[in-house]
């Protein structure tokens, strides 16, 4: 016979069959004359009870069956009395397909820290929270790919190895295939790149949107979804060495229809999770909630799915840079110094604290951010006629502040090229990027979505640790 997958078992009222059930156990408690073993199998939060009568054939295999182990189990299916299950598995045959050694096995029915858990990222998928989290990643991954080829855009593959910082920023992991014991040098006592693998000093990618720039200007509408890295040395909640980025390019428009398609995709994927999810939401809702039972009232997060209808039910408030930097300059929090970072005037980098403000205290709703000052945003970004500020949004949530940023992209040569210079980013390793604003340049526009923080929002996780199986960060290599 076949294997049933728990999560349809579950939604079967064929009452009387036989059926095959396979997966894991959670729990098992027995009596003199019969058993109840909890297994899961990972198709859904829920486990199905199976009832063993303890006799002279099954007492030995029980006795062998602790959490953990791996069970298959051929048997009745029948109408559950206990409360909390509608069916339940009348067990004929059980077999051990793996033993889980009880004073071996890490993970016993007992609450586990996160901490602790991380240091069993190999094993933290068999708990309920790691495998909700995962099942609900896997929802928005398929979501994000049917928002985007829904509305006609094309994925496409950007290189993961790179000779270009699309960001500037100059935090990159190096590649190399040069003996690190033994590195060429030029007559300058410099590294000699000519001897490496591609005959010039190569990274891993921070980016794939300069790349989706040049398809986007031949394809008209695509998008990319890859891993990024950036060798940033921050060991905070927020921070990760390895991450996936969404980043759609798309021409013939500005930065008006960038906002509209970021505001309609978050608002997609988030639909998606509350319809498709909603078991897996309610359980670590229940979670956030019992972990902050302690916390102050004013200190406790939104509940979980009423923040996610909160981001659903309303239009995004859109505003400028400006016009921002007088609500938060005016603020009392800023007036009484309660931020951390005092906003003095124009030109402050917004941290996430000011952000969270216009968000929960002024707005009471998502907020879009445009115009920001030229000097805290990157080369590409299309430069307004007041010589100041550029063609940037950023997309601010509740208690995670900026969770989309993006821009018009300058499509002006010249402008590009002057903007370049002055920000010391060398025109010889981007010309192909700068090619493009001579071939028949158009306005385009795009943004980028970093997946793992799309994750920390839907799943009221605290740490961006986990909701990525297996975190990079630094000195953290283990899995």
């Amino acid at each position: 016979m076949r294997r049933t997958e728990i999560k349809s078992l579950l939604q079967s009222r064929d009452y009387g069959s036989e059926v095959v059930v396979q997966g894991w156990v959670r729990t098992k408690r027995a009596s003199k004359n019969v058993a109840f073993i909890a297994l899961n199998d990972g198709s859904t939060i829920n486990n199905v009870q199976i009832v063993v009568d303890v006799d002279n054939n099954t007492t030995s295999i029980l006795e062998k069956v602790h959490t953990g182990a791996a069970l298959s189990i051929v048997g009745e299916l029948v109408e559950s009395t206990g409360s909390g299950q509608s069916v339940e598995v009348h067990a004929k045959k059980v077999e051990i397909l793996g033993i889980a050694n009880p004073d071996e096995y890490p993970l016993q029915p007992k609450k586990h820290s996160l901490e602790f858990l991380r240091e069993k990222a190999h094993l933290r998928y068999r708990t309920n929270t790691f495998a909700a989290i995962a099942r609900i990643r896997h929802n928005m991954i398929f979501a994000i790919h049917k928002f985007f080829n829904d509305r006609g855009f094309y994925n496409i593959h950007s290189p993961i190895i790179t000779g270009s910082d699309a960001e500037g920023a100059g935090e990159m992991f190096q590649v190399t295939t040069l003996d690190l014991d033994n590195i060429p040098k030029t007559k300058e006592g410099k590294v000699d790149f000519s001897k490496d693998f591609f005959g010039k000093a190569a990274n891993l990618t921070v980016s794939g949107q300069l790349e989706a720039e040049l398809a986007a200007l031949a394809l008209s509408k695509v998008y990319t979804f890859g891993p990024t890295f950036r060798a940033e040395n921050s060991n905070t909640a927020r921070h990760l060495a390895e991450f996936w980025m969404i980043e759609p390019e798309f021409a013939f428009g500005d930065i008006v229809d960038d906002m509209n398609l970021a505001e309609d995709m978050l608002k997609y994927v988030i639909g998606y999770a509350l319809e498709h999810c909603m078991e897996d939401l309610v359980f670590l809702s229940n979670r956030l909630t019992e972990e902050e039972k302690n916390k102050k009232a004013d200190e406790k997060s939104m509940e979980l799915i009423e923040k996610l209808r909160f981001v659903l039910d309303q239009p995004f408030e859109r505003l400028t840079y400006t016009q921002a930097i007088d609500i938060l300059k005016n603020s009392n929090p800023n007036k009484k110094k309660k931020f951390q970072f005092v906003i003095e005037g124009w030109g402050a980098d917004l941290q996430s604290e000011h952000e969270r403000y216009l968000v929960e205290k002024h707005f009471k709703k998502p907020v879009i951010l445009t115009d920001y000052p030229a000097s805290i945003k990157a080369f590409y970004m299309k430069q307004n006629d007041d010589g100041k500020t550029v063609r940037a949004m950023d997309i601010l949530f509740p208690q995670i502040g900026e969770i989309i940023g993006g821009s018009q992209r300058e499509e002006d040569y010249e402008k590009l090229s002057r903007r370049m210079t002055e920000m010391d980013i060398p025109e010889e390793s981007m010309w192909w990027y700068l090619e493009t604003r001579k071939f028949g340049t158009v306005p385009h526009a795009g943004f980028g979505l970093g997946f793992e923080r799309l994750i920390l929002f839907i799943t009221g996780m605290g740490n961006i640790r986990d909701v990525i199986p297996f975190p990079r960060t630094p000195m953290n290599l283990e899995f």
